[in-house]
């Protein structure tokens, strides 16, 4: 059985500014850097054999900080970049709030029929989870990996690995420095 270590990465300025950040890359600030040293000693007894992330500035560069303190190696995942969310980029989430009223409702209670103006959908992105997954969990089938990644990019991989519902997009996206362990099961035919 393989176990994935899902880890949100430190925050940024845009996280504490409530702006989307999307697939922006915005450095973790000193805030982040002292989540990211926490996690590490939160997690550092377990036997994580590898840390993966994609190549987008908070989440490599909180892979980068884990697998060093850790002595392993980290591995970028370009399929696994955060959710583009086009022109809401940037934005205060309270600006969506109020330019896009019915949007950000509807993100809250059914995101899967949002799609940002010049953005992506949770349904495209959730392809490039399923493509990039069934990659990685081929070549881990056993042992304990870390994967970081932002929102919604954790809850989407969380929802297939454990096949349940999103939750709350707008809340998870303040779990910075956050981790959980998911247990991936072999399918059963």
């Amino acid at each position: 059985m393989t176990q994935i270590i899902l880890i949100r990465p430190g925050s940024t300025d845009y996280d504490e500014q409530q702006r989307i950040q999307g697939d922006l890359d915005v450095p973790l600030n000193p805030q982040g850097k002292i989540e990211v040293n926490k996690l590490v000693d939160e997690v550092r007894k377990l036997p994580i054999e590898a840390v993966y992330a994609p190549p987008w500035e908070p989440t490599f560069q909180t892979a980068q900080m884990l697998a060093e303190a850790l002595g392993v190696k980290c591995r970028k995942l370009e399929r696994m970049k955060n959710l583009n969310h086009g022109l809401w980029q940037g934005m205060r989430i309270d600006e969506i709030r109020r330019k896009y009223p019915r949007a950000y409702r509807q993100w809250q209670d059914q995101p899967e029929n949002v799609q940002p103006p010049a953005g992506e959908t949770l349904d495209q992105a959730t392809r490039r989870i399923e493509a990039a997954m069934a990659k990685l969990l081929k070549k881990h089938k056993e042992g304990m990996i870390a994967l970081v990644l932002s929102e919604p990019m954790a809850s989407l991989v969380r929802r297939y690995l454990n096949h349940g519902e999103l939750g709350d997009l707008w809340k998870a996206a303040k779990d910075h420095g956050q981790w959980e362990m998911c247990d991936v099961r072999p399918v059963v035919a």
